[in-house]
């Protein structure tokens, strides 16, 4: 459940028209409703009761500060993939000790950053990592907690771009490697060993792939423990998916479940990295009309958003329904939404029926809270959009829409030109 909901003919934020919004902040923009991202934080939460369990949240999903606050208020950590989502999580006060540092290409500064931050551990990811985070660790006097990212061998039946699991995928270590791997590591002086890490897949709609995961975890977790090496911490990632269009994923309480009843005998602490599942359905993208054009039997609607804004589409040719601000279109039409962009990839929309949205219409592509923003890029010297946090009736501005001084900060002219 969402909290963007129509009043009569028109959509609303919680208590806030849509077109109130724009209005105030222009076109296009990213609005996030704070009681969908409550209401989701605490379903996953609950989903897993009295179990010993951290939710880190996945900042790649949306890593406003404002959004990181609010996680870090409800008692989560996050999971971060480079030294800039760290910065982030420690400006947003979230606890150094809730936070877990995965990723393929962590660079020096970056381990080092984090290791003065004092974060919970390391998810590593390759045998160079190890040696690495061991050598630099040394360097500044710290000890390094780290899991070891496995990686199981699971088809998460999801689109292949973000499947994370199977052996040709760049992620983790193969299970064939992992003993021989935290052995070497349980040798290191300067690494803690804490947990064993498994992330399979992205916007997974069944549960079963994560239950096929975890049992080729415990014969590993069995045969570390045969050998004198003893896990605190249980990582088993993110993935789990949202309705965008016609999904029906489980319920966090029917994965929290099935979780639950696969580990209960470990004793391990839960660790989980869910992005999308939070923050999903907590946000949408508004933009305006600014055409409407027919070639042959082809309807184009061009709109003030693009790629740039939304790449999902075009990168994944994902699904975002997309919904009139308000109610007053003539019936609907098979047509493309396309925005401003260069590119005949620039489209949100490919052949659907949609609403016949006229010059000058707002409409708002939902479940854009995740993978919107984090994802959007100034390509054709575009500003990116402002963001929007609504809370009951009223709503900020928690990132100012980009100026085209912002598009050059930075840039200079070389004094021989």
């Amino acid at each position: 459940m969402h909290y963007f909901q129509y009043k009569g003919n028109e959509l609303y934020a919680e208590d806030i028209p849509i077109a109130d919004i724009v209005a105030a902040v222009g076109s296009p923009v990213f609005i996030y409703s704070q009681a969908t991202f409550e209401r989701h934080y605490k379903a996953f939460d609950e989903a897993f009761g009295q179990a010993p369990h951290t939710i880190c949240y996945s900042v790649k999903a949306n890593s406003n500060l404002a959004i990181l606050k609010l996680i870090a208020g409800l008692g989560g950590g996050v999971d971060i993939v480079s030294g800039g989502e760290l910065f982030r999580a420690l400006e947003a006060g979230v606890d150094p000790k809730k936070i877990v540092y995965s990723g393929v290409g962590k660079r020096d500064d970056e381990i080092e950053y984090a290791l003065r931050s004092d974060i919970l551990m390391f998810n590593v990811e390759s045998e160079q990592e190890i040696d690495r985070i061991n050598e630099i660790a040394g360097q500044v006097g710290k000890k390094a907690g780290i899991a070891l990212r496995v990686n199981p061998n699971v088809d998460p039946q999801t689109h292949p771009y973000i499947t994370t699991g199977l052996k040709k995928a760049k992620f983790g270590i193969t299970m064939e490697d992992a003993v021989a791997e935290y052995k070497r590591a349980a040798q290191m002086s300067n690494l803690e060993i804490l947990g064993i890490d498994c992330h399979i897949g992205s916007q997974l709609t069944n549960v079963e792939p994560f239950v096929d995961s975890i049992k080729k975890l415990k014969e590993l977790i069995s045969q570390l423990g045969e050998l004198g090496i003893e896990l605190k911490y249980l990582d088993l990632g993110g993935g789990l998916g949202i309705q965008y269009d016609a999904e029906d994923p489980p319920l966090p309480a029917d994965y929290g479940a099935a979780i639950q009843s696969e580990t209960k005998d470990l004793g391990l602490h839960l660790i989980f990295e869910p992005g999308r599942n939070i923050a999903g359905n907590a946000g949408i993208l508004a933009a305006k009309c600014l055409f409407t054009k027919e070639r042959d039997d082809k309807h184009f609607i061009i709109i003030d958003a693009g790629m740039n804004d939304l790449a999902r589409p075009a990168l994944y040719g994902s699904f975002h329904g997309v919904q009139p601000v308000v109610k007053d279109q003539d019936g609907m039409v098979a047509a493309d939404i396309v925005g401003p962009i260069c590119e005949t990839g620039d489209f949100l929309v490919k052949e659907r029926q949609v609403p016949m949205f006229k010059q000058g219409d707002l409409m708002a592509f939902m479940s854009a809270g995740a993978y919107g923003f984090t994802m959007s890029s100034n390509y054709n010297s575009r500003p990116r959009a402002a963001e929007v946090l609504v809370n009951g009736n009223r709503f900020a501005v928690i990132r100012e829409r980009e100026t085209v001084e912002d598009l050059i900060r930075g840039e200079s002219v070389p004094d021989w030109m």
